[in-house]
Formats: structure tokens, C-alpha cells, sequence
């Protein structure tokens, strides 16, 4: 999948993005709990651009630079922009 085909709320089969940059981790809390993620800005092959969250144990599995593929993640909208993750179920390699 390329991020010209990425639709809010809705799933991603596979797709690979570079990490072109990365904002410093920060802690999170709500009602259902607390912990940690970061915002990231991936490229596809095409150049184009699109916002990544890694949640928890996934922050420090990312630095800039690397290769990540997310397999059954999850498409997201925040501020009217598309983001990505791996959602609830998804998995993340990272330099695949």
C-alpha cells in the first residue's frame, strides 16, 4: 500500500515507509491508562509523506533513518491529517 491510498479509519494491509523525521517521545494519560509514544513522519518509495505514531513498547524500536514496515495496522485522522500505526493488532518491523 502507498500513502496516496490511505483512507481514515480504515485498515492497512502492509505498508513500508522510511523515517524521515522523529519528535522527542512524551508520556500519555487518559481514562484507559498511560504510557509513552511518538510522532514520526514516514516516506514512501513515491516521496510522499505521512504521520506515524508508535505507541509503548514501539518507541524505542524506531530512530530516524530506519526502514518500518507495518503489517495489519490502522489509518487515523488527527487535526485533518491522515496518520498511521499499528493500531490494536498490527505489527511493526523495523529495517525489513
Amino acid at each position: 500500500m502507498m500513502i496516496k491510498d490511505l483512507e481514515a479509519r480504515k485498515p492497512i494491509d502492509s505498508i513500508e515507509l522510511e523515517i524521515v523525521d522523529m519528535e522527542e517521545p512524551r508520556e500519555w494519560s487518559n481514562h484507559r491508562g498511560s504510557g509513552r509514544l511518538v510522532s514520526a513522519t514516514g516516506k514512501d518509495t513515491d516521496g510522499n509523506t505521512v504521520k506515524v505514531t508508535f505507541w509503548n513498547d514501539d518507541v524505542d524500536k524506531v530512530k530516524k533513518g530506519d526502514k518500518i514496515k507495518i503489517e495489519n495496522g490502522w489509518a487515523s485522522e488527527f487535526n485533518g491529517e491522515i496518520q498511521v500505526s499499528t493500531g490494536r493488532f498490527g505489527k511493526l518491523t523495523v529495517n525489513p
